[in-house]
């Protein structure tokens, strides 16, 4: 009663209201920006089942807008770190942990288990996979986006309304659209929207207000301005998913995993002798490598500067996330220049890495 006591003097919520919370069940997706506060907010609120899903570690940039995290989490897993936070906030609730990737073969058995899903992902392929899986269990979704100033904030698949595919059908080309870490990302933005999926999973399991569904919420925030944009249910797009639900765990897709042949881990060629480093981040971008040696070009002036790369060493490209440094070796590859290989790592990634395998004198000598 203590605990809950401004929930339970609402005459909208009081007692019945807050026991429908403390029953309710929600799994959010990626414990990053948006999964933070959607996770902090949701936990204060008395949910009585949270799970949590991310495969990803606490890196010493998140901690400029990951409000779950601190120093002392960095290098842990996200969604075992966000756990620990969140039962010291409220230990009368239920918190599971998935420090693993969502795939098409572990989603329809994990989103099973809960009412609703929150989409706090950060990458078109979560975002499809999620909507499918929604979809074919038949669960609402509260969906949120960020990009730099901007956010969005929908409820999709809830009573018969329209599903993420209704508002995007097809996805993007295949890393057209960079995240924050390739463009940056306003702190408290993520902060923002992701309260505001909050609120939206509360109007769900209490019943009150009007749920965004059929409505596409975005918020601007240098402006501080708003609009609202219509989503029609589109039911042919959404047989199409119910129709092809036998075959979804066999689709290979995995969000942790890229399999282009021109990608490739440092730990795989590094420490060769026969290797040039190319940095394809603007000058400006932090952390810089300082172990090897590197060649910087941004991508904006790669083709200018051609004359930089080594014809023959193997070219390791990287940037912040991976998604420039695979544009490099596409571009590379279309003027001929070959032995290009993306890191799947980013810089930060690449730093660690280094400093742990660095040579001995002894080695050197």
């Amino acid at each position: 009663m203590s605990r809950y006591n401004r929930h339970i003097i609402l005459s909208e919520i009081g007692q019945e209201g807050q026991d429908k919370i403390s029953n309710a069940k929600v799994l959010v997706i990626g414990a990053g920006g948006l999964g933070c506060p959607i996770l902090q907010y949701l936990t204060a609120a008395g949910v009585g089942t949270i799970g949590i899903i991310d495969f990803d570690v606490v890196e010493l940039s998140n901690l400029q807008r990951q409000v779950l995290f601190g120093a002392s989490s960095i290098g842990k897993n996200k969604a075992l770190a966000a756990k620990a936070r969140l039962q010291d906030l409220n230990d009368a609730i239920s918190i599971n942990a998935y420090p693993e990737p969502l795939t098409y073969q572990n989603a329809l058995e994990i989103f099973q288990q809960y009412d609703i899903i929150v989409d706090g992902s950060d990458n078109f392929e979560t975002r499809y996979l999620v909507n499918d899986a929604c979809i074919i269990k038949n669960k609402p979704l509260v969906f949120g986006a960020i990009y730099k100033f901007e956010g969005q904030i929908a409820v999709f698949n809830y009573e018969n309304g329209p599903s993420y595919r209704c508002l995007f059908p097809t996805p993007p080309q295949k890393d057209a659209v960079p995240n924050c870490s390739d463009i940056g990302v306003l702190g408290v933005l993520p902060g923002i929207i992701g309260s505001m999926q909050a609120n939206e999973v509360l109007k769900l399991i209490l019943g009150l207000g009007d749920v965004l569904s059929g409505k596409l919420f975005c918020y601007n925030a240098l402006k501080s301005q708003t609009s609202t944009l219509k989503v029609t249910r589109n039911s042919a797009i959404i047989q199409s998913v119910l129709k092809d639900k036998d075959s979804f765990k066999e689709q290979q897709i995995n969000i942790n995993c890229q399999n282009e042949t021109q990608s490739i881990s440092i730990s795989a060629v590094f420490p060769e002798d026969s290797i040039q480093f190319i940095d394809v981040r603007e000058v400006h971008e932090q952390p810089k490598i300082t172990d090897v040696e590197v060649t910087s070009i941004p991508l904006s002036r790669l083709e200018t500067f051609l004359d930089q790369i080594d014809s023959s060493k193997k070219k390791l490209i990287f940037c912040q996330s991976g998604i420039r440094s695979k544009k490099a070796v596409e571009l590379l590859k279309n003027l001929n220049i070959t032995n290009c290989f993306s890191l799947l790592e980013g810089a930060s990634e690449i730093n660690n890495y280094l400093k742990e395998h660095k040579k001995s004198p002894s080695d050197e000598r």
